[in-house]
């Protein structure tokens, strides 16, 4: 699992000359770093007291955080095996039984998953927007960053739906990841602002 590995394997393994772990895998595991920082973010806003309008929500934020900090793990773990599943349907041989469904199936997961952490990163840089706007100006750069790497992220994730739909834009999946990374880019827009 790549969440078990250090820092130092983790990135052996992505520069290794093998099609996965890859972008789809190391996005994810970007939006699970954007969500650490905004974790770390919620939890200073809510130990100072001139913050204390902000508490209930920056427990909130805490936890949504946290919650999109497990899922962008598991999204990065999915992305290592999905686009690997349709490398290796299509080096089935031409006429196989069950080759053409194989590829089909593959191919759908290897557009669900980034498709899934375009959600999530769109979260995570929505989240981090917040708390660079309303949570402790002393993490104002941590929240900033949480969001430039969520919405880096999720426009990443949105190119790989599109390259795994090939030649269809006005595929419904294709239109969704670029109104999930258009969400992202606003909120990297409010962040900076």
């Amino acid at each position: 699992m790549l969440a078990e590995q250090s820092i130092d394997r983790l990135l052996e393994q992505i520069a290794a000359r093998t099609p996965a772990p890859g972008g789809g895998s190391a996005a994810g595991l970007a939006v699970a770093i954007a969500a650490a920082l905004e974790q770390m973010a919620a939890g200073f806003t809510l130990g100072r007291e001139e913050y204390a309008a902000h508490h209930r929500r920056a427990q909130a934020l805490r936890q949504t955080a946290a919650e999109l900090r497990a899922r962008a793990l598991d999204l990065a773990e999915r992305e290592l095996h999905s686009y690997g599943d349709l490398l290796a349907a299509r080096r089935l041989p031409e006429g196989e039984p069950g080759r053409e469904r194989r590829v089909s199936d593959a191919a759908d997961e290897a557009i669900a998953a980034p498709l899934e952490l375009c959600g999530c990163a769109a979260a995570a840089a929505e989240l981090g927007a917040e708390l660079a706007r309303d949570g402790n100006r002393n993490l104002a750069g941590d929240a900033i960053c949480a969001t430039l790497l969520a919405e880096a992220a999720c426009r990443a994730a949105a190119t790989l739906v599109q390259i795994n739909i090939g030649p269809a834009p006005d595929d419904p999946r294709a239109l969704q990841a670029g109104a999930l990374a258009d969400r992202a880019l606003d909120a990297r827009r409010r962040a900076l602002s």
